[in-house]
């Protein structure tokens, strides 16, 4: 191909992305499928674990939810309780160590494979290329003049659009409240406010986000695309272009020296953001692979050796050795804080303790003097049974000699929930004795005497 044609090319592709939403060449190859196979992990987990149950001790219950109401959060068989919010900091922390670490190793491998954004676009293509055809008919249908046909493709299409995002809505609040009963509240025209905004917000946002900005997303609006060259150095491997081996770009017809590119543009073409990965990394790559499934099926065609478009790093391509993992200062940082806070959190859920004490004196009568001469205070014990099922508690009371609690010991508290607990401490001798006294209440699980807590208060005498 001539420089010229090279240069009419250029400025129709370039033409060709400012013209309304990119329609990308569908393309074959092991990344592809690799991308459809997250397509498949992603929904089935999302849009099935809601249905999931859980039966605990008799009581069968959704197995994931976040019960807003009751301040819980259902994992299978693990109750989570506001009180357990430094868990959700480590899994915070560990989840972005991760991704660190994953761009730090290979670029944005998240974006091009489990970001949701990503994910649901390219269910969304999906049915449009069922629709109104492949890449090239869809893109002289936008260009084309609105008709009957137009209008009863575009509906078609936007009318099943409409379907999935209203689906996905309705999974997303299935999480929240339990999916079993929403979909009869729904139907009968019964859920309540909070439910209803949820429902048409986030069937709103992935209609617009998946099908109306798509690329736009990764282009304009993605924070991580910004900052992920801090992230990155040299020896990251990224989607990247063989220049030493491509160019120059020439038709291998032609004689004389060339490269193994032929300047196709199907490289370009299968873009899902519209970028040619020749001109170099760029924050809009998402490292998804197409391009070089695409490359490849043209390098087997003319005969050339695959990888002229590779996930490989600066290094390599400047013929430089690999460095090892660990010789990487921000691989060993981000690796570090991961198995660090993983650690941490393992070590946290471990030590996770099911029952919750606080006592409260009676802060009306800070003493009484019974009948028998004996000293009493007045305490409230908040006892919390943060298991699933009901559990019976014995409470002791330990700091001065002869020190009892008078009345019932031994409580049952209901599943899940915090009872108060009016208890009289005694001391029956309290000759030689005055002023204030450290005391302790001990309260062990019948069930599990391991399971006990130690609060600190304080004894009163005249």
């Amino acid at each position: 191909m001539s420089q010229a044609g090279s240069k009419v090319r250029e400025a129709k592709i370039e033409l060709y992305r400012k013209q309304g939403k990119i329609h990308a060449k569908a393309t074959d190859g092991r990344f592809n499928r690799l991308r459809w196979g997250m397509v498949w992990i992603t929904q089935l987990v999302f849009y099935g674990a809601c249905w999931l149950s859980w039966n605990s001790h008799g009581n069968v219950r959704q197995a994931i939810l976040f019960d807003i109401a009751d301040k819980k959060f259902y994992l299978f068989g693990l109750v989570l309780w506001p009180q357990d919010a430094l868990l959700l900091a480590f899994a915070l922390i560990v989840a972005a160590a991760l991704l660190f670490l994953v761009t730090a190793l290979a670029g944005r491998l998240f974006c091009g494979f489990a970001c949701p954004q990503t994910v649901y676009t390219a269910i969304f293509t999906w049915v449009e290329a069922r629709i109104e055809g492949d890449h090239l008919e869809r893109l002289r249908l936008d260009q084309g003049p609105l008709n009957a046909r137009k209008l009863l493709l575009k509906s078609i299409k936007h009318g099943l659009w409409l379907l999935i995002a209203g689906w996905t809505a309705i999974s997303f609040v299935g999480y929240f409240t339990p999916i079993r009963t929403l979909l009869p509240s729904l139907a009968a025209l019964a859920i309540g406010p909070w439910e209803s905004f949820w429902l048409i917000f986030y069937a709103l946002f992935t209609y617009v986000q998946a099908g109306l900005a798509r690329e736009a997303v990764c282009q304009h609006m993605c924070p991580y695309s910004r900052f992920q060259g801090a992230l990155s150095d040299p020896a990251t491997r990224n989607v990247a272009y063989d220049r030493a081996r491509g160019e120059p770009r020439r038709n291998r017809r032609q004689p004389g020296n060339s490269g193994d590119c032929i300047d196709c543009g199907i490289c370009v073409q299968v873009c899902p953001t519209g970028i040619d990965i020749r001109d170099g990394l760029q924050y809009q790559c998402i490292n998804c692979g197409l391009c070089i499934d695409a490359c490849n099926q043209v390098m087997d065609k003319i005969g050339a050796p695959r990888g002229l478009i590779r996930f490989a790093a600066e290094r390599e391509l400047a013929g430089q050795p690999r460095q090892g993992v660990l010789q990487r200062p921000r691989v060993a940082v981000y690796l570090a804080a991961l198995l660090l806070f993983a650690g941490l959190g393992a070590n946290q859920l471990s030590q996770r303790s099911l029952l919750r004490v606080d006592v409260l004196r009676d802060r009306g009568a800070l003493l009484r003097e019974n009948a028998a001469g004996q000293i009493e205070n007045s305490y409230t014990l908040q006892l919390g049974n943060l298991d699933d099922t009901a559990r019976q508690y014995r409470i002791a009371v330990a700091g001065l000699p002869g020190l009892q609690i008078a009345g019932q010991r031994e409580f049952t508290v209901a599943a899940g929930s915090v009872q108060p607990v009016a208890l009289t401490v005694v001391e029956p001798d309290p000759a030689g004795l005055s002023g204030v006294h450290p005391i302790s209440f001990e309260v062990v699980a019948a069930h599990d005497p391991a399971a006990r807590i130690k609060e600190k208060s304080s004894f009163i005498l005249p």
